[in-house]
């Protein structure tokens, strides 16, 4: 039988990421997406937002605790994760599902914020799209700078 487990999503951060250490010194990331889905139910606009735990390891962890806070945009892609323990109060079995970030994208400003519409002395901010992949077979795999040099960009080019 094949089996299939990608998961990817983009949203908002609902809380500041927050970086711990396994025993192995392996750093791990979690914090909370909130996802939105706009539609349309019986001629009314709806909206739907989905709460997903994240985690992240090694590199990828250090780098989303870095640059990421409450509220700013991030795009994932990984795999789900299905956790159960027992409740320590005597509240029987537990569950959840998370999303293992194997690859993310930040979307928006490097800075995360917004310009002035009447500050035009600036040239528009880069957006930072800078990807980042794990190895499958390494929580701790190498990644890029999370962010290139100022200087290997003009004004107008996006690093992709």
């Amino acid at each position: 039988m094949a089996n299939f487990n990608r998961v990817m999503l983009m949203g908002n951060l609902t809380r500041d990421p927050q970086l711990k250490y396994l025993t192995n010194q392996t750093p791990v990331v979690d914090f909370g997406l909130a996802v939105n889905r706009r539609f349309t139910s019986n001629g009314e606009q709806r909206e739907e937002t989905t709460f997903v735990d994240c985690s992240a390891f090694g590199k990828t962890a250090e780098t989303i605790n870095q640059y990421c806070q409450k509220g700013k945009a991030i795009f994932v892609e990984g795999r789900l994760k299905y956790d159960q323990w027992e409740d320590k109060q005597g509240g029987g079995k537990r569950s959840k599902l998370s999303v293992v970030i194997e690859n993310f994208q930040f979307i928006g400003s490097r800075d995360g914020g917004s310009r002035q519409a009447d500050d035009s002395s600036q040239a528009p901010p880069r957006q930072s799209a800078q990807r980042y992949q794990t190895q499958r077979s390494s929580p701790q795999a190498p990644q890029e700078a999370p962010f290139p040099e100022d200087d290997q960009f003009k004004d107008n080019d996006v690093p992709f």
